[in-house]
């Protein structure tokens, strides 16, 4: 064989065939559902699944890795039938083909899941789970209707919470099965009564949890398109928060729980008292600045009818004489004062001049000041010992000794700190109770505070 030839050649290594063959398998199938059996499993330290799934006539090996495997909802055992959601894949380092599970469901529960997300996908076709197609629900019902069991929690769960929140919401309850073979034709005429009787604006379509079978009457087909037909916006609350069913996805809206369907279709009672309130106050207040403003212009055009009146005017102007005749009175005064004043000025400095008459006016002078002297020393002594008294007094007052003697005590802890509040201490401690006279060594026996006496 020559050169040439030898270098036409497109030569593999396993890891290439390996790699394009599980390229080739993954990009061929897409994410398909498989059922058979268990056989073979394992469980090693890393948390994945490794096993075989097996019919009578071939099995396949399947790996299901630990971030799948951990929201199972059942334990897996050999020669269990169970229905997976795979990918077809190959391991390459052994050039092993295998499925790469993404979910597992056990075979019964797989059908009926099968069956529910066809029904699902085919009425979402049709365009019965289209929001537009949903009605809001009334702010505060007339009436509200509970379909559920007559004896079942879920109508004890409603009840409760209508009752907390909105008590004077009337309820009629339309009793069905809401498990078993009879349940979707029980719901239907429960329904179809509510629907005939027009007794309620809200419907409540509720249940307790269960497992996929037990809310099987809830994905019943007719079930779902009466409840898109009825005229009263319908709420469900079946199972617990993960449980979904056909009922839900056409109801007008989906609640988790049955207690959660009845928080969303009745008011909140204390709410609506509070914005009745607020309103109440808004309207009180408005009404009080609207009386007081007519109330501030009624004053006030009647003190522009004051200004205005001529008998105003008219006491005005003899306001203004008399004011006049005040000034030129005052003006007089004010020059008499002025030659007075410039008389003693002259008649002072002719007696300045007679030697007798000064020293008998120093003489005076002195004496008029040693009287003065001693009257403010008389008073200012007086003054002092009046703020001495005064000072002592509410020194008293303030003085913890005082309010000692007036029967009140100073209790401290063990530690010499002033217990204020009874809640400051506990039953067994040790307190001092400080009195007028002496001291109390004390033991608590118990303690209440004033919000245990109210």
């Amino acid at each position: 064989m020559s050169p040439a030839t030898t270098a036409d050649r497109d030569v593999y290594t396993p890891s290439r065939l390996n790699l394009e063959a599980r390229t080739l398998l993954e990009g061929h199938f897409p994410l398909l559902w498989i059922e058979g059996e268990l056989s073979n499993l394992a469980r090693p330290a890393s948390g994945h699944l490794y096993f075989s799934l097996k019919d009578a006539r071939a099995q396949v090996r399947c790996a299901m890795f630990r971030n799948r495997n951990r929201v199972l909802r059942f334990r897996p055992s050999d020669g269990q039938q169970v229905l997976l959601r795979a990918r077809v894949g190959l391991y390459e380092g052994r050039g092993e083909f295998q499925l790469i599970v993404e979910s597992m469901e056990e075979a019964g529960h797989g059908a009926l899941q099968r069956a529910f997300d066809e029904l699902r996908a085919r009425l979402e076709a049709e365009g019965l789970f289209d929001p537009a197609r949903r009605r809001p629900l009334p702010a505060v019902p007339r009436q509200l209707g509970v379909i559920t069991s007559a004896s079942g929690a879920a109508l004890r769960d409603v009840l409760h919470v209508l009752a907390r929140r909105f008590p004077a919401l009337p309820v009629i309850v339309y009793p069905a099965t809401v498990q078993g073979a009879e349940a979707p034709a029980a719901l239907r005429a429960a329904l179809a009564a509510a629907v005939r009787r027009a007794e309620c604006d809200v419907l409540l379509l509720v249940r307790g949890g269960g497992s996929l079978e037990d809310l099987w009457a809830f994905n019943d087909e007719a079930l779902a398109r009466a409840i898109r037909a009825c005229p009263i916006p319908v709420v469900t609350g079946v199972g617990h928060e993960t449980d979904f069913t056909i009922a839900d996805f056409v109801a007008d809206l989906r609640a988790p729980t049955p207690s959660a369907a009845a928080e969303a279709a009745s008011p909140d009672g204390a709410a609506w008292l509070a914005r009745v309130n607020e309103l109440a106050t808004r309207l009180d207040d408005a009404l009080t600045d609207g009386l007081v403003r007519r109330e501030e212009r009624l004053a006030w055009l009647a003190g522009r009818l004051r200004v205005q009146h001529p008998a105003q005017r008219l006491r005005e102007r003899v306001q203004r004489l008399d004011e006049l005749d005040q000034r030129l009175r005052r003006a007089w005064r004010a020059v008499l004062r002025g030659a007075e004043h410039r008389l003693a000025v002259a008649r002072s400095k002719l007696a300045r001049h007679v030697p007798t008459a000064r020293v008998a006016a120093l003489r005076e002078i002195i004496a008029g000041y040693d009287h003065r002297l001693r009257l403010a020393a008389r008073e200012t002594l007086a003054r002092r010992r009046q703020q001495l008294r005064a000072t002592a007094r509410a020194l008293d007052v303030v003085s913890p000794l005082a309010t000692l003697d007036r029967g009140y005590a100073i209790v401290t802890d063990a530690d010499g700190a002033v217990l204020r509040r009874a809640a400051d201490t506990r039953a067994g401690a040790e307190i001092e109770a400080r009195l007028a006279e002496g001291r109390l060594h004390c033991r608590v026996e118990a303690v209440q505070t004033d919000r245990e006496e109210s």
